[in-house]
């Protein structure tokens, strides 16, 4: 695999940068305690990053919280997780065709998923499976979002699910009170957002009513439209699909009662749906061969959850269900003149009908308590996990039982050692509904990690992991006896250091930094096939890599943010043949710099340098780029007209850079500039 090394050149420049400049954030009001000569304890004002660095957990987790979704002014999730380390795009700026990677692992060129990235909306489990070439992992809008956590890796993920090799995005939508603050009334906000490239527009309506307290509920309807996009040639991108014009909506409800309001109930449904006519089958590469189609994509998902945290740190109990619905119905318009390679012209590949329901019941606990000067933070439950599928071509029908038990407890030891281990136990029945793949077939497995930290009196922090999963046979797998009763197992390693600092310079600065080494292995693989002449399934892939998130920030408003990722991978074939793994993302640094001036204007330029990289596979393989953004933020304090309003100002791509990741099939838009108007009523 050739690489260039110049984006590591930044990383000594860039803290140095952070280091030597008086640096602060977007909302610079954070605050410390301060003890004057007169022992009056009074109030410091700190520097605050535009993201913080998880520096006190072992796990490599990223958290993006609203202000960050704002301005972002992000398409699609795709788009809003993008800046975080180990995490790459395939075509983000559109739903249809694009998929998440972390950590060589997730979408990919020809299948939404590959099972290893596992996405969850407020808990609940979402994504396809392999659907070819037409399939995403995700199909919502960042609009619904207050909150969007990205755990890299196995170590964090036993909670959550199964086979996590690359990693966990957790989605949470915005609650009522996030309007209303929690106090009786209502509150609307209106947002409205323009793009030049493309002829973008979205439009998002939030409705909050709080009748008491105790009782919220909550409606939020976006609408998204986009054109044509062009890349940084000027060239249409994906001229083959129609203009996109995706509504969202979303509507919940939350109640707390009881003594001590110890007792909640919440319900969600959201929903978000999308048609094309007359385009491409194959929505990824915009290859015309296969045919075309009309296509209607819906996507909805329904939660239900009781919670009960009486005053005993022994009980903070929820039971959720949720139900997730996600279906593609399509229909042949044009056919190809002959066939390819064994799909005859008009075959049902055109016509078939996807469509997958996921129904989750998860009961579980937190409990603390502590022995001696040992704490506990244990978690424990219980997960059932029916996952249905339609019949369709090349993709049979069936449904998938599982079952899971899972624990994990934090146990701090003293004020310097935390070490967490995790359980998690999963059982799998799937049944075929058709023939011949009407089958019954059943497998369990047994997963777990342990992570280690130590925390020393100054800031440092050491940490290391090991973690084991197992990924379950699907549904997919049913037209293949010898993958079917088969999982794919998968081991990494992880050891790092993070660094807490106030005061490095002077006295109100505030310092993050985390490192993270990654090593993980992927044996009896069935989810990929060899390179070449082999079409058996891949031996073996293994990968490896480094994440440096890390972030400086004074309380005169300047901040700096930095993020990088260096990593490579192996996969082995049946006979032994070693290649660079073709799903490797590109290295990448990116670099944010930007300044709050009287806690109204936030400016900051943000630039994203990629390495070359050659995987001896053209359709993975891609050159390296350097991409530019400039973004500012205006909210107005104070009462009076402008008060909860903000307008957002963006250039993305400044110097209209043509450029394609390798993961990517079409290269990505040119220049646009994007205005966003935002008021709370």
């Amino acid at each position: 695999m050739a690489q260039n090394s110049r984006w590591i050149l930044m990383v000594p420049a860039a803290l140095c940068v952070g280091w030597g400049v008086p640096l602060s954030a977007q909302n610079s009001a954070g605050a410390a305690g301060g003890i004057a000569a007169d022992g009056f304890l009074g109030t410091l004002t700190l520097g605050e990053s535009k993201r913080p660095v998880q520096t006190r957990t072992a796990t490599p987790v990223t958290v993006i919280d609203e202000d960050e979704i704002r301005d972002r002014q992000a398409g699609t999730v795709a788009e809003l997780i993008d800046s975080v380390p180990g995490v790459a795009l395939v075509n983000g700026d559109t739903k249809q065709g694009s998929g998440i990677s972390i950590r060589g692992f997730g979408s990919n060129q020809t299948f939404g998923s590959d099972q290893k990235v596992l996405i969850q909306i407020d808990g609940a489990t979402r994504g396809a499976e392999e659907l070819y070439r037409i399939g995403t992992q995700l199909f919502t809008d960042p609009f619904l979002y207050r909150e969007a956590e990205v755990i890299r890796g196995t170590v964090g993920s036993f909670e959550y699910g199964s086979g996590v090799v690359g990693g966990v995005v957790r989605l949470e939508t915005i609650d009522p009170e996030d309007l209303t603050g929690g106090d009786p009334g209502a509150a609307l906000r209106q947002t409205l957002e323009f793009g030049t490239n493309g002829s973008g527009v979205a439009l998002s309506s939030i409705g909050a009513w709080q009748p008491t307290e105790d009782l919220g509920f909550l409606v939020n309807y976006t609408r998204r439209r986009l054109g044509f996009p062009e890349d940084g040639n000027g060239d249409i991108i994906n001229p083959g699909r129609e203009e996109i014009d995706d509504p969202s909506i979303l509507v919940k409800g939350k109640y707390r009662f009881g003594d001590a309001k110890a007792h909640a109930l919440e319900a969600s449904y959201q929903r978000t749906k999308s048609s094309q006519f007359d385009v491409p089958y194959d929505s990824f590469g915009n290859i015309t061969f296969f045919g075309n189609v009309d296509r209607e994509i819906e996507a909805e998902t329904t939660i239900l959850k009781y919670a009960f945290a009486p005053t005993s740190d022994l009980i903070d109990l929820s039971l959720q269900y949720s139900h997730s619905d996600e279906q593609v119905d399509q229909s042949p318009v044009s056919c190809p003149a002959s066939p390819v390679g064994s799909i005859p012209p008009c075959s049902g590949l055109l016509d078939a009908d996807q469509r997958y329901e996921t129904t989750t019941v998860t009961l579980k606990n937190t409990a603390f308590f502590e022995t001696g000067m040992v704490a506990h933070d244990l978690t424990t439950g219980i997960e059932y996990i029916n996952r249905k599928r339609a019949d369709a071509f090349s993709a049979p029908g069936g449904e998938d039982d599982r079952w899971a038990i899972f624990a994990v407890d934090e146990i701090a030891i003293g004020t310097a050692w935390t070490v967490t281990p995790a359980i998690r136990y999963e059982t799998s029945d799937i049944q075929g509904s058709t023939p011949p793949n009407d089958g019954n077939f059943s497998t369990d497995a047994l997963m777990g990690g342990l992570s280690l930290r130590y925390a020393f009196d100054n800031g440092l922090a050491v940490f290391g992991s090991a973690a084991y999963t197992e990924v379950m046979p699907i549904l997919d797998d049913l037209e293949f006896p010898d993958r079917i009763t088969q999982t794919e197992k998968s081991r990494t390693y992880e050891l790092g250091f993070s660094y807490d600092r106030q005061g490095l310079i002077r006295d109100n600065d505030t310092l993050a930094l985390k490192l993270t080494w990654f090593d993980s292995e992927l044996w009896d693989v069935t989810s990929f096939v060899g390179g070449g002449p082999d079409s058996d399934p891949l031996d073996e892939i293994r990968t490896r890599g480094v994440e440096i998130e890390a972030s400086y920030a004074m309380e005169t408003g300047f901040y700096v943010d930095l993020n990088a990722t260096w990593g490579e991978g192996d996969e082995v074939d049946g006979i032994g043949i070693v290649r660079d793994w073709r799903n490797q993302a590109q290295d990448n640094l990116r670099l944010t710099v930007g300044k709050v001036f009287d806690d109204t204007y936030d400016l900051s330029w943000e630039a994203i340098v990629a390495d070359d990289i050659d995987t001896g596979d053209p359709g993975t393989s891609g050159s390296g780029y350097e991409v530019h953004n400039l973004r500012l933020t205006v909210a107005p304090e104070g009462n009076g007209v402008w008060q909860d309003t903000e307008f957002r100002f963006g250039i993305e791509n400044v110097f209209d850079a043509q450029y394609t990741p390798n993961l990517a099939s079409r290269p990505q838009p040119g220049r646009n500039f994007k205005v966003t108007l935002a008021k709370t009523f």
